[in-house]
């Protein structure tokens, strides 16, 4: 059971079917790039005509959000009427990017409004009673939320009981009660596209997109242009990307657009965070907001407070913006270095102790524990078992579990429930609490319970196409552009070619952590690639076999001036 290696995944091949030259034809692109969007399930013409070429002109109107019109009027009234307004936002990315853009918003139509994000250890998640109980203290006359709140049926209703007006907008799944029936708080307006009687065409979209819309709705209400929305609409890419959205349908308009407008962001710490970060602000792409500026923005909810990340973004003077930005980057090196060691102990325990287990339950007590869900991903993605860390809490023991697509991890939770003192989730992720003195009984029944069968643990990996290497143009990586952008829901797409003889190979870096390979196809085509691994770990591999299989992207490299075609190796065998 304990073979892991990733290359020992399945591969894959899409059988998606279409008339794949008659999409070719009509959009003018190839067929491969048809059979990729195919793959994609972007299937009607209409669907592809947004997929490769919407605008912001094909975002859904927001007024199609059930409530829209409603929140928007109470808080143009509180503006209006110059009482104060409290935001209650999230730690994580898009719990800023939402609070970010609400502030923005209603100050810009002269609101009096301040926010407050609770602080991951001492709050937890969400809006809660002491958050309300200040607003009401500090005379606060209007609550709106932003990425939280669907679930606070308690908290909403002290709320109204302390005589506060309370906009909730979230994205969250709403709760459900013994009938199936949804449960909203009691708030004066609620806004989720993931209500039932929300008619929003494409309710995956994330907090910060809610409150784009929102404050698209108060705009219009205030007369503002609404170019001027415009302006923020970086931050509701950021929230997309950040918040693991998928890629699809207006998602990507927003990313795609959202990636457009950063280099005209009015956000000075946005722009010095870029900086920081060594990118260059006008060739950034979802995956630079995903694994480099977004980790950043959320190292500070982890280790310290979102409010640092939150005062960057609305930072005003460029000295202290860069040194904002210098925190940050700083405090992400160090969440960096603590989740390395984490994963490094996690993964020792497991081949130590658990390598027979079906569900990884490893507990790491003096984890941070703000790591352990990053920590159960990493060790997921190593073993390809549903994984739960947990870590030593004040007066219990908090965990985090990431999952793979045959179990789902929320009913697994629910067969051990009883003891759990508080648990939340859905089927690829969760988090929970309970008491040291339970964890082996946990893992014991959660692996008893746990219907998985030996192939559930062989990863599968997807191929769009097998495709020869002589069928690589620069015409058609530029073309693969246009798929862009890339991420969940919306993947890089992956070719394969087997059977290509190795003429040469060449270990690259200081830290030798590049292979390049001299590729021949049995047509006699050359073309080099590209793999980006431990390098002598590979040549003691493949010793002295000369014949390769590989998954791969199709690239240009530039050298000295000069372009040249070549892959970007991402999977192989021998």
């Amino acid at each position: 059971m304990n073979d892991r290696k990733a290359h020992d995944a399945i591969w894959m091949l899409q059988t998606k079917r279409a008339d794949f030259s008659a999409i070719a034809t009509r959009f003018h692109i190839s067929p491969v790039t048809a059979r990729i969007i195919r793959n994609r399930d972007v299937v009607s013409e209409a669907a592809i005509e947004k997929y490769l070429n919407g605008t912001l002109r094909d975002l859904y109107d927001p007024h199609l959000l059930k409530d829209i019109e409603q929140a928007a009027s109470i808080i143009k009234d509180a503006i209006d009427a110059g009482v104060p307004i409290r935001i209650v936002g999230d730690y994580d990315i898009d719990g800023v990017c939402s609070t970010y853009l609400l502030y923005q918003g209603i100050s810009r139509c002269g609101g009096r409004v301040d926010y407050q994000i609770p602080e991951r250890i001492r709050d937890g998640y969400g809006i809660n009673e002491a958050i309300i109980r200040k607003a009401a203290a500090d005379g606060i006359d209007t609550i709106v939320t932003c990425d939280n709140g669907i679930a606070a049926l308690e908290q909403i209703a002290l709320a109204k009981e302390l005589d506060m007006t309370v906009v909730v907008t979230d994205h969250h799944e709403v709760r459900r009660n013994e009938e199936g029936q949804q449960v909203l708080p009691c708030a004066d307006a609620v806004v989720n596209p993931k209500r039932d009687d929300c008619d929003y065409p494409f309710p995956e979209i994330c907090g910060g997109v809610v409150a784009y819309k929102l404050i698209q709705v108060l705009y219009e209400h205030s007369g503002i242009p609404m170019p001027e929305c415009e302006d923020m609409l970086e931050f509701a890419a950021i929230a997309t990307v950040g918040d693991v959205m998928p890629l699809k349908d207006e998602n990507r308009i927003f990313v795609k657009w959202g990636l457009r407008r950063m280099p005209q962001t009015r956000s000075i710490g946005l722009k010095a965070l870029v900086a920081a970060c060594g990118l260059d602000i006008h060739s950034l792409s979802a995956y630079h907001i995903g694994f480099v500026i977004g980790p950043c923005l959320n190292a500070s909810g982890r280790l310290q407070t979102a409010k640092l990340a939150l005062e960057l973004l609305l930072c005003r003077d460029e000295t202290q913006a860069s040194s904002l930005a210098e925190d940050l980057r700083e405090l992400n090196e160090e969440r960096k270095s603590m989740t390395a060691n984490g994963v490094e102990q996690a993964l020792a325990l497991a081949e130590e102790r658990y390598a027979d287990d079906r569900v990884l339950v490893i507990f790491l007590p003096d984890c941070h524990e703000s790591l352990a869900g990053i920590i159960a991903g990493r060790v997921r993605e190593a073993w390809n078992r549903p994984t739960l860390i947990l870590t030593r809490s004040e007066d219990c023991v908090k965990g985090s579990a990431r999952s793979i697509e045959a179990y789902h991890m929320y009913r697994g939770l629910c067969g051990v429930q009883d003891l759990l003192l508080k648990f939340g989730g859905h089927p690829m992720a969760a988090g929970f609490s309970l008491r040291e003195k339970d964890i082996d009984e946990f893992r014991r029944r959660l692996n008893e319970q746990a219907d998985l069968k030996p192939e559930d643990f062989i990863p599968k990996i997807w191929i769009d196409a097998a495709m020869p290497l002589e069928y690589i143009s620069e015409n058609l990586v530029h073309e693969f552009a246009q798929l862009e952008p890339f991420g969940q829901g919306n993947e890089k797409p992956q070719f394969a070619q087997k059977g290509l003889l190795i003429r040469n190979v060449r270990v690259l870096g200081k830290n030798r952590n590049a292979v390049k390979l001299t590729l021949l196809t049995e047509h006699g085509l050359s073309m080099d690639g590209l793999l980006f691994t431990e390098g002598d770990r590979f040549l003691d591999e493949m010793g002295d076999r000369r014949q390769i299989d590989v998954i791969y992207y199709p690239d240009i490299n530039e050298y000295r001036g000069r372009q040249s075609l070549q892959i970007i190796i991402k999977k192989y065998k021998f």
